[in-house]
């Protein structure tokens, strides 16, 4: 073996480590950007609103300073009433607007997924209520449910259906199904996209094959659309559980949590207590709070829905 044979191979060793230290270096420096945005804007605010609901700061008795008081905040949440009325309003809407826009979602994106004369035109008038800003969207219904001028009373009185208006966001029971109603034509559009793409991804080729074993459209939803679309329906449970358990705008928008708080979200009371009453420390625990319910539910998802396969 030559002499310059000899020297090359000692040298390929050491361009190779070269080349992975570049490497490592490269990837290093990729990834400290997005490293530092993360601790920046998301464990930051997290470990700070966690610091402020183990202390006691009002900002509107700032003499008082900001005492640590351990877990007081939380002790206090779990005996106020008014946490547990919004939690309960928060999770009940979250359950029924979440049942009710999958399903419609699903019947949306079956529709749509189907080849028909301006299916485009279809597909966009499907997003378009999703595409709605929520003040908007909620001040457009609030219209509507008006009990002197709205639109429902003026055509339930012109045909002769009611005697008198009806009084939709006076009523404890008729406000909840209006800001259920609301959110779920809102919503039910933003799942029929996500279960769009689920349904765009399955063969057809697997359709043509039960069909020609003898299955029924019926059995062919319930026994290849369906599992097929297992892993999609836990994204969009999850975003739109996440989502629902945040609601704010819409409540705000559509009845500001009346009558009597009824409608009152969970963070609505927070902002109630941290923006307007300045409990800042109080405000802090309700978020915490909301956090853990927001954790649990996506962890429970995760474990009965999720198949790697």
């Amino acid at each position: 073996m030559s002499s310059s044979s000899i020297t090359v191979q000692q040298a390929n060793p050491v361009r190779r480590k070269r080349k992975r230290l570049n490497e490592k270096t490269l990837a290093l420096l990729l990834i400290t950007p997005p490293v530092l945005f993360l601790l920046l804007f998301t464990l930051y605010p997290i470990l700070k609103v966690f610091w402020m609901s183990l202390h006691q700061i009002s900002v509107s008795q700032p003499w008082l300073g900001t005492p640590f008081i351990g877990l007081d905040n939380y002790v206090e949440a779990l005996k106020d009433s008014r946490f547990w009325h919004s939690t309960g309003f928060t999770l009940a809407f979250s359950l029924i607007t979440v049942v009710f826009e999958i399903v419609l979602g699903l019947f949306l994106a079956i529709i749509a997924n189907k080849t028909f004369p301006f299916r485009s035109f279809v597909r966009a008038a499907i997003l378009f209520p999703w595409a709605l800003p929520a003040v908007t969207n909620a001040l457009t219904w609030r219209w509507m449910y008006n009990s002197d001028y709205g639109l429902f009373n003026g055509l339930l009185l012109q045909w002769g259906w009611i005697e008198k208006p009806i009084n939709w966001l006076g009523n404890t029971d008729l406000a909840f199904v209006a800001v259920c109603t609301v959110a779920i034509w809102k919503t039910a559009s933003f799942m029929a996209i996500i279960l769009l793409g689920g349904l765009q991804s399955i063969s057809h080729d697997i359709y043509e094959a039960a069909h020609i074993d003898g299955a029924s459209r019926v059995q062919a939803f319930f026994q290849i659309t369906l599992p097929l679309l297992k892993n999609v329906f836990l994204v969009a449970l999850v975003l739109r559980t996440m989502h629902s358990l945040q609601a704010f705008d819409l409540m705000f928008g559509l009845t500001q949590g009346g009558p009597g708080n009824s409608t009152e979200s969970l963070p609505m009371y927070i902002h109630t207590k941290a923006f307007i009453e300045m409990e800042w420390g109080y405000g802090s625990a309700l978020g915490v709070l909301l956090f853990v319910i927001i954790f649990v539910i996506s962890m429970l998802y995760l474990k009965f829905l999720y198949d790697p396969e």
